[in-house]
């Protein structure tokens, strides 16, 4: 899967940044994420019923917990997939500037 760029030059400095990257997804990777997606959004939708009905406090704790804990395994999902294909094309074609944007986006999630 390639990363597709759309550049465009800065208003503020004469140089040329990417202000809009894309990639584009085979449908198994896509499918296994908006799967994943659907079934937070679930999840979301069942925790609001619970506050809703009053639920118990603990219990809604409990399944917000589930929640983070399936986006956590989301992010599994897609940076491995972003590793083993933008990073690693990005290398071979020369561009090691991508290390730093893997180190930031790694803090980010890590917070």
């Amino acid at each position: 899967m390639k990363n597709m760029k759309t550049c465009c030059k800065s208003e503020q400095k004469s140089e040329v940044t990417c202000c809009e990257r894309k990639k584009k997804r085979s449908e198994a990777e896509f499918k296994s994420l908006m799967n994943r997606l659907k079934r937070i959004e679930g999840q979301v939708r069942g925790v609001e019923k619970m506050l809703e009905n009053d639920t118990y406090c603990p219990d809604i704790l409990t399944q917000v917990s589930a929640i983070n804990s399936a986006l956590n395994s989301f992010n599994k999902e897609l940076l491995a997939s972003h590793m083993k294909s933008c990073v690693v094309n990005d290398i071979r074609a020369g561009n090691d500037d991508v290390i730093d944007e893997l180190v930031v986006t790694l803090q980010k999630i890590m917070k």
